[in-house]
Parts: structure tokens; sequence; C-alpha cells
């Protein structure tokens, strides 16, 4: 250890003294959301839509075509998919890569996209959460392709951070999986504040909100 980093630590422990004072934190804050499901529901498509998402709102049997439109929209015809991701959420004319074909890094670059389905949504920060659970694949799929297209269902959609943050505990402390919070496309600022889209994601996010 050097003599100046030895000379920092021995400040902070004489500040500190023999007791360090333990200061209590807060935990009042709210947990559940006093909206209605349906004012959740709204909520979380205006503030998704705030942050540059584009919002397809359908039925949860309307689910193929709502994607069809988005795809059709960017002119997206290869798209990269987790494997178990239904079947009755794949238009037809698509040539579906599924994950767990050996897919690598180039490929999954090389392709239009990946439509996938999310662990929940956020009413109000409109941020769809992914844990690399069932119908979303493991994290690449969406990190690298361009166009991000995700089915989220209504009764995924949970009213405040603190309560995803509480029901994502099993994902995180059982499964140890890991845990992204997408608000919007991927976007980052240089020194002059000017925006980039992008750069750590994908540059276009298609939310399709299919409800009962």
């Amino acid at each position: 250890m050097t003599a100046a980093r030895e000379d920092v630590l021995g400040r902070i422990r004489t500040a500190l003294g023999a007791e360090p004072r333990v200061i209590e934190i807060p935990r009042d804050y709210v947990v559940a959301s006093s909206l209605q499901r349906d004012e959740q529901v709204e909520r979380f498509a205006e503030r998704a839509a705030e942050y540059r998402a584009t919002v397809w709102r359908c039925s949860e049997t309307d689910v193929a075509a709502a994607v069809g439109a988005a795809l059709a929209e960017h002119g997206a015809r290869r798209l990269v998919t987790p494997s178990d991701l239904p079947a009755d959420w794949r238009p037809a004319g698509i040539e579906w890569l599924e994950d767990g074909q050996g897919l690598g890094v180039e490929a999954l670059d090389a392709s239009d996209g990946v439509v996938t389905g999310c662990a929940m949504a956020i009413a109000d920060t409109g941020t769809i959460v992914m844990d690399a659970g069932e119908r979303q694949g493991r994290r690449a799929l969406t990190l690298l392709p361009d166009l991000h297209v995700c089915v989220v269902r209504s009764s995924q959609v949970v009213g405040t951070v603190p309560e995803a943050i509480r029901r994502l505990g099993e994902a995180v402390r059982t499964g140890r999986r890991p845990v992204t919070f997408i608000s919007g496309p991927s976007a980052t600022s240089d020194i002059e504040l000017n925006r980039v889209e992008g750069v750590h994601g994908p540059r276009r996010l298609e939310i399709v909100l299919a409800s009962r």
C-alpha cells in the first residue's frame, strides 16, 4: 500500500471513530401505485412513447398482426427470436432465426432485428424489464440488433419501480439471471449534449402492447 493511500485511509478511520454512526435509511417510499389496472396500462403507453418508442396497441389475439405491422414499418424481414416465442406472435412471411441454433455475434448484428417478450413493464417510467426468462432469450439478443420489437401483455404492467424490484427478487436471488431495464431506444450524448441513438443497444424500439 502506498504512503498516500495509507494516509487517506488513516484520516477516514479517524473521522469515523471507534464506533461509526449508523444512519437509518428511510424505507417509507411508495411501492404500490394508486392507479387502477387500465390507468397503469395507459400511463405505460404514454411514458414509453415519450422515450421515443413506438407503441402498437392490439388484443392478445392480434399480436402477430401488430408485430408484422411494426416490422413492415422498418422493412424488417430477417428476425432473430428466442426459441420459445409463441407461434401466434410470429407473422407469416418472415425469416425467423431462432436463438439456440448457434447464432453468433455476426448473425445477430446482420439480422434486421429481434422480437421478444419481456418480464414486466413499469407504468410510471415507461420501462420494459428483461430478466432472460420466458420469451426473452439471452441478453445479447436485445443488445446487438438495431431493431427490437417487444411484446408486452397488459397483465405484465406494474405501477412503480419499487414494485418491479420486489417482483424481480426471485429471478435475481435464485435464478441469478441478468436484469435489464429498457426505457426507449438506446441513447447517449456527447460532451456537447448531441443525442446519439443505437450506441449501446437497439436504435429503434417498437412495443406491441397486447390487452385482453
